[in-house]
């Protein structure tokens, strides 16, 4: 706590300490109320004023200070006042006094609260943040909520000031009202309990849930002009129509399908989508293959003498291509139509928000679920409409190793396919149009990799940016500008990986209404669902990430908000998104970096673990690379962890799981590893951490216990 905070705080106490020492708070019973309530009106007799004044005064600091006495306050209001004056002043001075205790609350409590608990105040604010004029109205109208206690619990929350007061002021003033005309008839009240009857607490109650009624009728109004112009069939075909058999399409078919919901699967291509056919899949297996190319170039390192490996670079896509067929049966129409699953392979365009044309069928849905997915973005350069240009989807089709590859973009695809091909005896250049490859990791992070990829033959060009294809008379080159020179890159094949743009043309969504973002995929709310609330969208088409799992996690929310919604529903949940960069080594992540929670000002301490010091990278000579955990300052609580090593992706699952489930590094601590794996290094790292936040007091008095006990002469000197 800062010096202000201590400073305020002490005289916070202090105040409340002389209100009860001094007896003041005998003051404020209905007894000493009504005992003195004659010589009140004596006073305010003969000077009006003055006593409005003090009595406003008094009733400020009360509730400032979250003292007991503010409903008596109010009663002597009604008393002095009447109910028209008495009214106007009970009502400013509790408002105030509640602002104050509110914004007391904010400036002492809030940001270390924050920091202990994150992640439950995240949940909070972003309720808040959405229904907290509601939530406060509500609880202001409800008497068995504490009035002090909203003010404290408020003031941790991120409202804003104005909404609290003008909330406050409103919700506040029929439960003042009732006590300030109660204050009329104070000589004849028994007790507090008297005044509010169950009815009366009842229709408060019935008062406080109008606004969510209110609400509820908003949001059918806006549904209604949503749909204005359509007609809703009296039947469906299906209860959900699916558009896209990639990942994001087939799980949310699959969970449709294991709830007994009628479902329809439309894919105009190829079931599995990118990842199976161009994406994850095959890139994985050329990978693999270029790693087995590295392993045999290097295998002198441990003792193992190797020619030159030979490529057959047809029997390379032989591999990629057998992957597919293998795991093709688990995204196979066969398999859907088993599930009970019925899939159409046509184009799909809809012509109303609960009618599909599909072929020349025409289907109806209760809900439909967007999952066209994403292609390859190509740069608009001059002359590279007419360049050998490939991409992700293309680039399965090469029956002959390039010569000379340049590769445009640095992310994570970009240095993947520059390291195999690399590895798999092209010619490789990397351009990347940012100062470090895979910019969204931390600068370390890109260096590491840069300088791996460089070691293996990549020319490696950052802050280069690409200008123009050239089609002279040596072939075909890109005009680079790099360090404020033009460079010329010849090349056989340019690989263009820089970024993917959302599938969405041919849908019939504009006629619908339904709209994109400025980045590219479709507007929708937290819950997936676009302008029309019976269409839903998942995986690339819904961004903000383009993975294969995060399109499975989207799928869950799609498919179980469409079905139970006006039940249940859920907001997609993206803080525990674990992703892996496949180069060697591999860079894998979940949760926050440095450069992120840096952008985002939130404080963190780092935890650091060199890949050097594990015993199995030692042994299988794959010493590059860390790990770093960030956690709450003086916390075991992580906020996010960065591995770069050897088969990083297979043992992050250790941090995601720890963070979704709030266990911290004292949980990895204290956890079995077995001896000796990579994994083993998740355990280290939490040691590290825990050594830095050893207990120096406990362990020096348990030094001088242990002298003690051995007799040490040093023992007995500080004992004397």
């Amino acid at each position: 706590m800062t010096r202000q905070r201590l400073i305020i705080a002490a005289l916070l106490i202090t105040a409340i300490g002389v209100f009860f020492i001094s007896g003041a708070h005998q003051w404020f019973t209905l007894e000493t109320i009504k005992a003195y309530q004659s010589d009140f009106q004596t006073a305010f007799t003969q000077n009006p004023w003055q006593v409005a004044g003090i009595f406003f005064a008094v009733y400020v600091v009360i509730t400032a200070l979250s003292l007991p006495g503010a409903t008596l306050m109010t009663l002597l209001g009604g008393a002095l006042f009447g109910l028209g004056w008495g009214l106007l002043i009970v009502s400013f001075a509790s408002t105030m006094g509640a602002t104050l205790a509110f914004l007391l609350s904010r400036f002492l409590f809030r940001g270390p609260i924050e920091k202990r608990f994150p992640r439950q105040f995240a949940s909070v604010n972003r309720g808040v943040e959405r229904d907290g004029a509601l939530y406060l109205f509500t609880l202001r109208l409800v008497p068995v909520f504490p009035f002090f206690m909203i003010n404290l619990v408020m003031g941790l929350t991120r409202i804003k000031t104005v909404t609290f007061y003008w909330v406050s002021q409103l919700a506040m003033l029929p439960g003042t009202a009732i006590y300030v005309n109660a204050g009329g008839q104070l000589g004849e009240l028994e007790s507090l309990g008297g005044i509010l009857s169950p009815t009366l607490i009842a229709s408060f109650l019935l008062l406080a849930i109008f606004p969510w009624i209110a609400r509820r009728i908003v949001q059918l109004v806006q549904k209604r002009k949503a749909y204005k112009g359509f007609t809703r069939p009296a039947g469906f075909d299906y209860d959900i129509v699916v558009i896209g058999g990639g990942s994001a399409g087939l799980v949310t078919s699959y969970i449709a399908s294991a709830v007994n919901a009628k479902v329809a699967l439309v894919e105009k291509h190829k079931m599995g989508g990118d990842c199976l056919n161009t994406g994850c899949v095959p890139s994985k297996a050329l990978i693999r293959a270029a790693r087995a190319a590295h392993e045999v170039r290097t295998a002198h390192r441990f003792g193992v003498t190797a020619s030159e490996p030979q490529v057959d670079f047809a029997k390379v896509m032989g591999h990629v291509h057998q992957s597919i067929s293998d795991i093709e049966p688990h995204d196979s129409i066969e398999r859907y139509n088993g599930l009970g699953v019925e899939v159409y392979q046509e184009h799909a365009r809809l012509i109303s928000p609960w009618e599909i044309q599909v072929g020349d069928k025409i289907l109806t849905a209760r809900h439909i679920v967007l999952a066209t997915g994403a292609r390859p973005r190509v740069p608009s350069l001059p002359g590279i409409k007419s360049a050998p240009v490939l991409t992700s989807e293309n680039l399965w089709s090469l029956t002959e190793l390039p010569k000379r590859l340049v590769v445009l973009g640095g992310g994570a695809i970009g240095c993947e396919l520059s390291q195999s091909f690399a590895r798999l005896g092209s010619q490789v250049t990397l351009v990347e149009g940012v100062s470090q490859l895979l910019g969204r990791e931390d600068p370390e992070v890109g260096e590491l990799i840069e300088s791996t990829l460089a070691g293996e033959g990549v020319s490696v060009m950052t802050d280069a940016r690409a200008l123009e294809v050239l089609n002279g008379e040596t072939g075909y080159q890109l005009v680079v500008e790099h360090d404020g020179d033009r460079k010329i890159l010849p090349l056989d094949y340019l690989l263009v990986s820089a970024g993917r743009q959302a599938n969405v043309e041919g849908l019939g969504l504009e006629a619908l209404g339904i709209t994109t973002t400025q980045a590219g995929p479709l507007e929708l709310n937290e819950r997936l669902q676009t302008r029309l609330p019976n269409i839903w969208a998942c995986g690339d088409l819904a961004g903000p990430y383009q993975l294969t799992h995060a399109a499975a996690h989207q799928a869950w929310h799609a498919a179980v908000n469409a079905l139970f919604g006006e039940l249940k529903s859920f907001a997609v949940d993206y803080r525990y998104m674990p992703a892996v960069t496949y180069v060697q080594p591999e860079v894998a992540r979940v949760g926050l970096n440095e450069k992120e929670a840096n952008a985002q000002s939130i404080a963190f301490e780092v935890t650091r673990y060199a890949m050097g010091e594990s015993d199995r990278a030692i042994a299988e000579g794959a010493t590059q690379g860390f790990i770093k955990v960030l956690t709450v300052p003086g916390r075991d609580k992580i906020l996010g962890a960065t591995i770069v090593a050897e088969n990083a992706g297979e043992w992050l699952g250790e941090f995601t799981l720890a963070m979704k489930h709030g266990l911290g590094l004292n949980k990895l601590l204290g956890t079995i590893h077995p001896y000796p794996t990579l994994g083993e290094a998740a355990k280290a790292t939490a040691g590290v951490w825990k050594n830095a936040h050893k207990p120096e007091r406990v362990l020096a008095l348990l030094k001088h216990y242990f002298n003690w006990r051995r007799g040490d002469s040093s023992a007995k000197k500080i004992d004397t």
